[in-house]
This record gives structure tokens, C-alpha cells and sequence, in this order.
């Protein structure tokens, strides 16, 4: 029972690492604008809306999101992100009032720490019955900027963009 607690006890005391420090840049009021490309032969929509960016204990990122959608007149979004010292990566989900599918990313810091690139699995866009590979890359732009691309993996290889999110600070 001793050992039990003391692990509990343990658990308890993480102290936040210099990834979790790099994650709370992130805090804070945002408005944002996306461009997305709902196919080949199809042109750029764009949208718009308001995130909120919150702390969990300086060890997690929660950010909500409110706004248009193409396709939707409204959406929200719930996305996690902290880091897993254990494994060393940055760990995170990502949920959407327009689908059922719980995203789970795992990811990098680039060296220069301005860009976190997270992976995951995920419905095909074009075929909902296939799973193929997205990435999304948080590109810090300053303080007060950040860019999100997403891109999904090509059945040639090769990484397609397919969204781009500029988010600004409010002040």
C-alpha cells in the first residue's frame, strides 16, 4: 500500500518541462481565418471565428474554438495538447461538433522551436470508409501570430496542403 501511495504521491508533484512551457504561448484569446481547399477541382472557401486558449496546471493546452465552417453556418472544436515526457513527444486530441471521430495527435518540435508538428490518423476526405495520415504544423509567427497548415498524406506520397488557419491574438 506504501508503494502505492507514494506513486500516486509522485504523480501528483510533475512540475512543468520546457515543452510544456512552449505550449503555453499559446494561451490566450484568438481570432482566426481559414482557407480550405474542399478539393482538386474545387476552389478555396474561407471562414472565420473566435479560440479561446486555456491552461490546464501549465501541463496542458485546452483551446475552443467557435465559428464558421464550410458547408455549416456554425462549428466548434475542442483540442487538447501537452507533452509526454515519458515517450518525449507532444500528445494531444482533437474533437469537432461536425463529426464523430476523436483525433489523437502525436508530434515534434522542430529545432528552432517555432513549429510543432503533430500527426494523425484519420477518415479519408474523399472516402470516409479508407483511414490515411494528416499532419498539422503550429507555426509560432511572434506573439501575437500563429499559422496552422493541415495536410493530408497522397496515395503518391507526397504531403497535400488542404487547410491554412492564421490566428491572431486578440489585444
Amino acid at each position: 500500500m506504501e508503494t502505492h501511495e507514494k506513486s500516486q504521491e509522485s504523480m501528483m508533484q510533475v512540475e512543468p518541462q520546457k515543452e510544456h512551457h512552449w505550449l503555453q504561448k499559446l494561451v490566450g484569446e484568438w481570432t482566426y481565418e481559414s482557407e480550405v481547399k474542399m478539393g482538386p477541382d474545387q476552389s478555396s472557401k474561407t471562414f472565420s471565428g473566435t479560440e479561446t486558449v486555456r491552461s490546464l496546471n501549465g501541463l496542458w493546452v485546452i483551446a475552443e474554438a467557435r465559428g464558421e465552417m464550410p458547408c455549416l453556418e456554425f462549428a466548434e472544436t475542442v483540442m487538447t495538447l501537452g507533452y509526454d515526457p515519458q515517450k518525449q513527444r507532444y500528445i494531444g486530441t482533437w474533437i469537432g461538433s461536425m463529426m464523430t471521430y476523436l483525433w489523437q495527435y502525436d508530434g515534434e518540435l522542430d529545432s528552432a522551436e517555432q513549429a510543432l508538428t503533430l500527426h494523425s490518423t484519420g477518415p479519408d476526405m474523399s472516402d470516409e470508409t479508407k483511414m490515411t495520415q494528416y499532419r498539422d504544423v503550429i507555426e509560432l509567427k511572434g506573439d501575437n501570430q500563429r499559422v496552422m497548415a493541415s495536410y493530408t498524406l497522397s496515395d503518391d506520397g507526397q504531403w497535400t496542403p488542404f487547410m491554412t488557419t492564421t490566428y491572431s491574438r486578440k489585444l
